[in-house]
């Protein structure tokens, strides 16, 4: 074991575990000696099925011409399974049955892990007032000291909402000048000396302070919940005339804490680093300290608060997401534990560790409990078919066996994200139907996928206009369908993938209710301030009966299929223009240098990037790897050349440095190109794209960057 992470386990893991180290090293070598080798030839077999996959495109008029049948002759495609539905069982509330929004977030990032765990709620008046949510017309900017047009503007939006989702039998929330509970209803006393209730009772759900003058009442919808807080000592509250001083939303039910693409762990200091943060969650103490306006701030997680139900019953209202973590692909070796002095699969090791940090929370013996449903929720990254998900359990099993936890402790998240497990979800479900609980549009890596998978099959369309191919559209309907059949409501999350522009709030709140609307419980933002505004989605969806409505029109399993198959190639009658040519080589080029930069250059795994139009967007290895692998096909199918590619790349490697020159610590990669680490990075993941297994980026971005860190 590297010196730190055999540190971190002696000193701070293994106490107060029941676990001894000396006795989990030699249980974890036999597991190893065991997985090992069933990991790597599952690799093996990912290369295979992609050389018959190529050669098969390369003389495909040869061959069958229906996908399927071929896809189905090499294993790569199998049947469903006649019924296999999803039975996992102690699953918290929060994953197996409400509906609300899901965060991603780097757990080598002690303040931003605590941010996300954190945003469990947050102000409906924040997210209004600082984003494009509320334009800035009529004097409304943003900009400046407290805008008070600005802020009535954002207050006549909340009340508008309150009453779109809470209304009162006659009135309207902006007429309020008081609320107050009377024998365990809410009544609102408006302008003009009357008073109402609200049109559905059962939506009051509980209040603090005295029931003639509460310090917060809370409303229900769907699962979720809204809280006024009323205080009229507040610079808000004393000018509003119910002393509303602020509105909460409930919003990131869950998070995901991810070692994976969010994160740049190339070593056992960075690995480490991340796995003490874990630790730190799961017992509770985790801190974080920085300076931010000029004050020291030190951010710990959210307690629990205690209210009072409608019927005078105490409640605790919990404040923190509920935490998944995120391992990483079964692609992915690491060095900092070898066994006969050759490295191991990296899954191994997350899982172990992870899984052992959580018996802190599964003990109870902190202050506070992320499972209350005493479950361990591990999303698995990148597995390619039903063989993959079967070796992933049989881990998770091996792990618990270690660990002294009870079977089906550890629960298993599938990320739907690769394109052998999109044809073949159903099998891969029942692969895990006993600890099923998620699975996951990946979008993106799914179009990094398809472009590799399909790497001689032709030139690929423009990357903006793949979003509108139909295999992506079979792609995200069938992921709901599928999951559906396979039951999951109650005992799983449907999810969808992330919104990627975090500065583009208004265009979020038009376009991505489209994800409870298609039937899927939760769905990726960007940051707790996008969470509180989708959780509107929530609020106007009902997604229980969206689910049952869709359960009962069951598409076509076979026209799925043939759909996803359809690869996004040029069609024969379209030639595109140099032009059309440059503009994409030259925003693929922008976007792979922007990103690189800061992975390699700054050990930065996710961040917002800006594009080539200077429009800021989240990046991490899912959306370099659409872009890399792009651009590698268009080289391959002779689109471009590369003294073309190279050229573009030095010449939008000045454009990113323009960007970054304002950034402490950048180093610029224009001047000498030979002698910039992330330059060279960059340029082989293009070059060199066609030839990584399954188009992935994390083996040349890991060499670079442990070259960088080397030179200090």
């Amino acid at each position: 074991m590297a010196a730190p992470l055999a540190a971190f386990v002696d000193d701070r893991l293994a106490p107060g575990t029941g676990v001894k180290s000396e006795r989990f090293w030699l249980a974890f070598a036999d597991m190893v000696d065991r997985f090992r080798p069933l990991v790597r030839a599952c690799r093996d077999e990912r290369d295979d099925l992609q050389a018959r996959i190529d050669s098969w495109h390369r003389n495909r008029g040869e061959q069958s011409a229906n996908p399927a049948d071929f896809l189905r002759s090499i294993g790569y495609l199998v049947e469903d399974p006649p019924s296999a539905a999803v039975t996992t069982s102690g699953v918290d509330p929060e994953v197996s049955r409400l509906a609300g929004p899901q965060l991603v977030v780097p757990v080598d990032n002690a303040r931003y892990a605590l941010n996300a765990a954190n945003a469990r709620w947050g102000s409906l008046y924040d997210a209004f007032y600082g984003t494009d949510a509320i334009d800035e017309a009529n004097g409304a900017e943003r900009s400046g000291p407290y805008n008070p047009i600005r802020g009535q503007r954002v207050i006549d939006r909340v009340r508008t909402l309150l009453d779109s989702h809470f209304p009162l039998l006659s009135g309207s929330h902006a007429e309020a000048v008081s609320y107050s509970v009377f024998e365990g209803r809410l009544r609102t006393d408006l302008a003009g000396g009357v008073s109402a209730e609200l049109a559905d009772h059962a939506q009051f759900a509980a209040y603090t302070g005295d029931e003639s003058a509460p310090d917060t009442v809370m409303l229900g919808k769907h699962g979720l919940h809204i809280e006024l807080i009323i205080d009229r000592s507040h610079a808000i509250g004393r000018d509003d005339p119910a002393g509303v001083a602020d509105v909460m939303m409930e919003s990131a039910l869950t998070t995901i804490m991810d070692l994976e693409d969010s994160v740049a762990a190339v070593d056992a200091e960075d690995k480490t680093l991340a796995y003490a943060n874990w630790l730190g969650l799961m017992q509770g103490n985790l801190r974080a300290s920085f300076t931010k306006g000029g004050q020291s701030i030190t951010r710990s997680l959210n307690s629990d608060t205690s209210a009072v139900d409608p019927a005078g019953k105490p409640l605790t209202v919990r404040r923190r997401s509920v935490m998944l973590v995120r391992s990483v692909g079964l692609h992915m070796e690491t060095d900092m534990v070898r066994l006969d002095s050759q490295p191991i699969p990296e899954t191994i090791v997350d899982v172990a560790v992870t899984a052992w940090c959580a018996l802190y929370d599964l003990a109870g013996t902190g202050p506070y409990r992320n499972s209350h449903a005493g479950s361990v929720y591990i999303v698995m990254p990148k597995l390619h078919g039903p063989e993959e998900a079967g070796l992933v359990r049989e881990l998770f099993a091996a792990v618990e066996a270690i660990l002294g936890m009870a079977p089906n402790t550890l629960k298993m998240g599938i990320m739907d994200e690769e394109r052998r497990t999109s044809l073949n979800l159903p099998a891969c479900i029942a692969e895990a139907s006993e600890r099923a609980v998620f699975i996951n549009t990946g979008f993106l890596d799914r179009t990094g996928d398809d472009i590799h998978t399909n790497m001689e099959a032709g030139p690929m369309i423009p990357k903006a206009e793949i979003k509108a191919s139909g295999w992506l559209t079979a792609y995200e309907e069938a992921n709901v369908a599928v999951g559906l059949a396979m039951g999951l409501p109650g005992h799983a999350q449907i999810g969808k993938g992330m919104w990627a522009r975090p500065d583009d709030m208004a265009a979020m709140l038009d376009e991505k209710i489209g994800h409870p609307q298609a039937g899927a419980t939760t769905a990726w933002v960007p940051s707790p301030t996008a969470a509180t505004l989708h959780a509107l989605h929530y609020l106007e969806t009902d997604v229980a009966a969206v689910q049952t409505n869709r359960a009962e029109s069951r598409t076509d399993r076979d026209a799925e299929i043939q759909a996803m198959l359809a690869p996004a190639v040029l069609p024969p009658d379209r030639e595109l223009s140099p032009g059309e040519i440059q503009r994409e080589l030259d925003n693929n080029a922008q976007g792979i240098l922007g990103y690189v930069t800061r992975w390699v250059g700054q050990g930065v795994g996710c961040s917002k990037v800006p594009d080539i139009d200077d429009v800021a967007l989240m990046e991490d290895r899912a959306t370099l790897r659409i872009s890399s692998q792009h651009i590698a096909n268009w080289l391959h199918h002779g689109l471009l050349s590369e003294e073309q590619v190279v050229e573009a790349m030095q010449r939008m490697a000045a454009v990113v440095d323009v960007q970054n020159a304002d950034a402490p610590d950048y180093e610029p990669m224009s001047g000498d190109f030979s002698a910039s680490i992330p330059f060279g990075a960059a340029l082989a993941l293009v070059l060199e794209g066609r030839e990584q297994p399954n188009g992935y980026t994390e083996a040349i971005l890991t060499a670079h960057r442990r070259r960088q860190k080397a030179a200090g």
